[in-house]
């Protein structure tokens, strides 16, 4: 019995038919099915909109998404672990009763959330973490600081804004919302002062305002002291002439704090101290006090200052590690990490290139853990070390230079000798030696990446090619793997340029492999495809082909890097050679 053949869907045939006129024409053309158009007014009379919750990953798994984690986040084994699964766990637990869904709803009593309680110094990467999630989630975030709220909203906002934001955040989208992910920073700013005689009141009100939110409430969106909200409940009012009342749920929000909390290390020292667990002398050193946040409970949490009831609804509890000189370094290094990669962008929107050399970043690694700040040092050594060469070689004719150790060290006085000099020798020579070496770890980075598409493509991904795609990302910041996957689109466009010329002309032509290269590099530096650069360059191919086939009767033309980088002439020469090589026989 044979198998049914399955049809594809609308939206796969309409991506396939894109995929292709892209590869034919090399044009931005897409097609539209009409049931997809009709589906699309259909919504837009109803006046609603399609919503992105089938974008979240709700099934992905906790090794998948701490192996993400690992890429960009140096160090933070633990707590990357532990927010990984838990996290995970979240969101395939939804995914789970979502599915059961159809046997009935469940309303299960007492089930707490897995919100999270991240420890630890600043600058370590706490905020990045939660970022990093939420955006390989497809979640929308919020970030708010704990020390601007209050129990009755009159400091500068309540705790139920940061809910509202979500709403704004997922562009109106309530559905989206309420699968969100709030951040909450500075929280141990909340706890209740234990230097004061009796309740802290405001401190614990904020906490308490925290209860409901954190576990299950219904949080109105229009409010009184928001403007636009008020406005669009009027507009509403105005066309259907029914108030209507707009909620979000925090059932299914994700709620992740965070604090140094400064003395709570003394607070678990004492008590480790009482038990009497056999701790050794050394773990009590000041250099290894932030050991003890490891063994941290909630009643440690309690006597810092927080209710049992705001405690017992934060179950997870993180403990993130101090960044150590050599942490830093390796962050530096990351070619993941935003400060290089970023300090790169500002420089190259000037069309500037430049380069970091080892000793250099050891520099800033060791002026950056001197100010005590973790990462966040980083940002601030290196704009010190480059704000003068940012100012003032966007002004000269300097395209690329490297920073040096020496840079660092002394950042007027080498500027000075690069505008006395541009064109020192010794410059340059040291900025190609920087960059050359900064080419080879990229390249033994991608070394897997690069072998696959070697093996799945061997004629595309020559040597001088594989170079190609690591020179354009050098200088552009675009990701390896998206420059290997826009070459292979680029030089197929080519290989069908070929073909439509011989269908169209009847000429039989080849570019060879310098020229292909050429033809790439156009691309993707004009932002266009290979099909616009191959019509642009053979706007004489045909008539000259026809002077030649005319006198040598010639149909078939291997085209060489010069039949791209100056067609006209190539052409012209082209055409002469054949006529010196076949005169006219004046007997004829």
């Amino acid at each position: 019995m044979t198998q049914a053949t399955r049809f594809p869907d609308p939206e796969e045939l309409e991506r396939e038919l894109n995929d292709y006129l892209k590869k034919k024409y090399g044009v931005r053309i897409r097609v539209m099915s009409p049931m997809q158009m009709s589906f699309k007014n259909e919504d837009e009379s109803s006046g609603k909109k399609a919503s992105g919750v089938r974008k979240i990953r709700f099934d992905l798994k906790p090794e998948e998404l701490e192996n993400y984690l690992n890429q960009y986040v140096i160090k933070q084994d633990k707590a990357k672990a532990i927010l990984a699964t838990k996290i995970c766990t979240h969101y395939n637990r939804i995914r789970f009763q979502k599915e059961r869904e159809r046997f009935g709803k469940e309303h299960t009593v007492g089930r707490i959330k897995n919100n999270i309680l991240l420890i630890g110094p600043t600058g370590v990467g706490k905020t990045y973490l939660v970022k990093l999630i939420a955006e390989k989630l497809n979640v929308p975030f919020v970030k708010g600081d704990a020390t601007k709220f209050s129990e009755t909203g009159y400091v500068g906002g309540d705790v139920e804004d940061l809910v509202r934001d979500l709403v704004t955040v997922a562009d109106d989208d309530i559905e989206l919302a309420e699968y969100g992910i709030i951040y909450i920073d500075e929280i141990d700013k909340i706890a209740s002062s234990r230097n004061i005689l009796g309740p802290d009141v405001s401190r614990t009100g904020v906490q308490r305002a925290l209860l409901k939110p954190l576990e299950e409430t219904e949080v109105d969106i229009r409010v009184p002291h928001d403007p636009i909200s008020q406005l669009q409940a009027i507009e509403h009012y105005r066309r259907t002439g029914k108030r209507e009342k707009r909620t979000i749920n925090t059932k299914n929000i994700l709620f992740v704090m965070s604090g140094a909390f400064p003395e709570l290390t003394e607070i678990v020292k004492n008590r480790l101290k009482k038990q009497g667990i056999g701790f050794g002398a050394q773990i009590y050193s000041k250099n290894t006090d932030l050991n003890f946040l490891q063994y941290v409970t909630a009643e440690d949490l309690v006597e810092y200052g927080f209710e049992r009831e705001f405690i017992g609804r934060v179950p997870i509890i993180a403990v993130l590690e101090p960044l150590s000189e050599q942490d830093l370094y390796e962050i530096l290094k990351n070619p993941n990490n935003p400060i290089i990669s970023g300090k790169k962008e500002d420089f190259r929107c000037y069309g500037i290139d430049i380069v970091f050399d080892d000793e250099a970043l050891k520099k800033i690694a060791k002026m950056a853990y001197r100010e005590g700040t973790g990462a966040r040092a980083l940002i601030s050594v290196i704009e010190k070390v480059l704000l003068p060469f940012e100012k003032t070689l966007p002004s000269t004719r300097v395209k690329h230079f490297a920073v040096t150790g020496e840079v660092v060290e002394n950042p007027e006085q080498v500027l000075k000798q690069i505008l006395q000099n541009p064109d020192n020798p010794e410059i340059i020579r040291q900025y190609e030696k920087v960059r050359a070496k900064e080419c080879i770890e990229i390249l033994n980075r991608s070394e897997n990446k690069v072998n696959l598409y070697r093996k799945k493509y061997p004629l595309i991904f020559t040597d001088p090619r594989i170079g190609l795609v690591v020179d354009f990302h050098m200088r552009t910041g675009v990701p390896i793997e998206k420059i290997f996957d826009e070459v292979v689109l680029l030089y197929n466009q080519i290989r069908i340029f070929e073909s439509d010329f011989y269908e169209k002309h009847g000429f039989k032509i080849v570019f060879e492999d310098e020229a292909i290269d050429e033809i790439i590099i156009r691309a993707l530096e004009g932002d266009t495809t290979a099909a616009v650069v191959c019509r642009e360059i053979s706007r004489d191919y045909d008539y000259a082909f026809k002077l030649i086939a005319d006198r040598s009767g010639q149909m078939q033309f291997v085209l060489p890097r010069d039949a791209v980088t100056r067609p006209g002439e190539y052409m012209d020469e082209l055409v002469r050679k054949t006529y010196e090589r076949y005169p006219i026989n004046e007997d004829e």
